[in-house]
């Protein structure tokens, strides 16, 4: 081919408006190649191997199932572990639909823009080595993008809201969605799914390895309970080629079970060191609510007689930081999450008007607010402005911290709960009783993956990095007004008890052996003159003191 014919002096590629000569049996060829994806890319498209360099792309059977399913169906989810060819196998069909259809555009998007970028460019690699009779000319060429004069475009970027924006696509790719911040996928989705949902024949591919529970688990648990419309494709690790159980003992011994479990078999557990145990975080359901509106999600309408709790975080800004609460069934054990509301838009001084409307519609539910910063000004204009009856107060108590009320005076009373170090740890402990026990039912995604990624930091609990933590704080809030003598006096109860009475039995024979049962009083304990005992380690001789660590 002539220089003058040839792309930006890339002899590979072909320049725009070059006129192809063409052979009857190329014809023939072009049009084959046109109805069969997978016959394109087995006979015609060359990837890189790590080993031996350029080579024709033997696509395993997986892969040509994928293929057909990408081909058949507008939306795809798929679930592969790693290493298993997943961008590849993609970006190939990408070429197909770009080559052999006019006036497309493709998107394809990771959760780093280098990594999409990274994809666009094997994708090139492959067009570079099509013949020049199969090839479409060049209109531009770089690391983010490429347009064919047949008018189809190919576009690389970051998974985002605003990568999209105001564009069109006929194919959207997601690749490793899972690893995408919860936030940005829902707003992702936010402005993008009308787009999509516009066109007739729009396509969505989403692939990933599992990373916890997140919108990705969402899609794809939705996907198999046949809630949504996308076609799942589960590849196992021992489908690929060379994978078998030497090679999976020595997988494991590189890394260890818990990253093979997630990496491999693609299971879908949440982060290291969370406060729920992975083994209850996995079968934790989720239940889409009755309702939803303006972030507020009601899952059971509120009852006659029966009595409700909320626990609020307000948010000190309104970026990635939610205001939110979340309404418990408190009348019978287990406690029920009824309803919960997550905004990121709202102002704190508008947050007030919301709770107090929800709180009335739940029987004139009680309501404790975290007070730390603007939590103070929502909860006195919920008392003093709304003059809501039923909030509940916090007064310090000595040694024994912040005590709950309802309308009493005493030391430092406030119109709420500040968030110390001693309520914070108390608060985690008992959620992670309530839940593991059954005693405190949830059945919310947001929330559950909130959960998934509530990580121990140092000797407190808080939100991976990336993640978000304000529902689960809510929880935390809850659990520690349940082990208040002012809540089992408002629901006839003590939790503690109910606890230690169901695993009483079980306790007793495990411990029956040694000849002894622990009754919990090390060092770091104490008992006054009344008898009631006192733990050192959680409020020590700083309990008077408001700080928050």
């Amino acid at each position: 081919m002539a220089n003058n014919e040839v792309y930006l002096g890339n002899p590979n590629l072909k320049k725009a408006n070059v006129p192809n000569e063409w052979t009857e049996a190329q014809i023939a060829e072009f049009l084959k190649c046109s109805e069969d994806p997978v016959y394109f890319i087995k006979t015609y498209v060359k990837i890189v191997s790590l080993d031996k360099g350029l080579v024709p792309f033997d696509m395993y059977d997986f892969q040509t199932e994928m293929v057909h399913k990408f081909h058949n169906n507008r939306f795809n989810i798929a679930k592969l572990p790693r290493q298993s060819g997943k961008s590849t196998i993609v970006t190939s069909y990408l070429l197909w639909y770009t080559l052999f259809n006019q006036e497309v555009n493709v998107a394809i998007l990771a959760n780093k823009a280098a990594t999409s970028r990274e994809m666009l460019q094997r994708l090139q690699k492959s067009y570079e080595h099509l013949p020049k009779w199969l090839q479409q000319g060049i209109i531009q060429w770089n690391r983010g993008s490429l347009e064919l004069e047949n008018g189809s475009k190919i576009m690389a970027a970051s998974t985002s809201s605003s990568a999209v924006r105001g564009m069109s696509f006929n194919v959207i790719f997601l690749d490793e969605f899972a690893f995408v911040p919860n936030h940005i996928a829902d707003e992702f989705f936010s402005s993008v799914y009308p787009t999509i949902s516009s066109g007739k024949s729009t396509k969505v591919i989403i692939i990933s390895t599992p990373h916890g529970m997140n919108m990705f688990y969402k899609l794809w648990h939705d996907s198999e309970r046949g809630k949504n419309e996308y076609v799942n494709t589960e590849v196992h690790w021992s489908q690929i080629p060379g994978r078998d159980d030497k090679w999976k003992a020595q997988t494991i011994a590189n890394t260890s079970e818990s990253q093979f479990k997630v990496e491999f078999e693609c299971e879908f557990l949440g982060s290291v060191d969370t406060l729920i145990a992975p083994s209850k975080l996995k079968v934790m359901a989720y239940e889409d609510p009755l309702k939803q509106s303006a972030g507020l999600d009601v899952f059971e309408e509120s009852k006659p007689n029966h009595q409700y709790v909320m626990a609020c975080d307000v948010a000190r800004g309104v970026s990635n930081d939610y205001s939110a609460f979340v309404v418990i069934d408190t009348t019978t054990l287990p406690y029920k999450m009824v309803a919960k509301y997550k905004n990121n838009t709202i102002k704190p001084i508008l947050f007030p008007n919301v709770i107090v409307d929800v709180a009335r519609h739940y029987n004139g539910a009680f309501i404790l607010v975290e007070v730390n910063d603007v939590g103070g000004q929502v909860a006195d204009i919920i008392h003093f402005d709304l003059e809501y009856d039923n909030l509940l107060m916090a007064s310090m108590r000595g040694r024994s911290g912040q005590v709950v009320g309802q309308g009493f005076s005493g030391k430092k009373t406030q119109m709420g709960v500040k968030m110390s170090t001693a309520v914070k740890k108390v608060g985690c402990s008992n959620l992670k009783a309530l839940i593991e026990e059954d005693k405190l039912i949830v059945s919310d995604y947001d929330i559950i993956s909130e959960l998934t990624t509530f990580i121990q930091k140092g000797q407190s609990f808080e939100a991976e990095e990336g993640c978000n933590d304000d529902l689960a704080m809510c929880l935390v809030i809850f659990s520690w007004l349940a082990l208040q003598d002012y809540f089992r006096e408002m629901n006839d109860t003590d939790v503690r008890q109910r606890i230690y009475d169901d695993q009483r039995e079980n306790i007793e024979q495990d411990m029956a052996p040694f000849g002894f049962i622990s009754d919990g009083l090390e060092e770091d304990t104490f008992k006054d003159a009344d008898g009631d005992v006192w733990h050192t380690d959680e409020y020590g001789d700083r309990a008077y003191m408001w700080e928050y660590r």
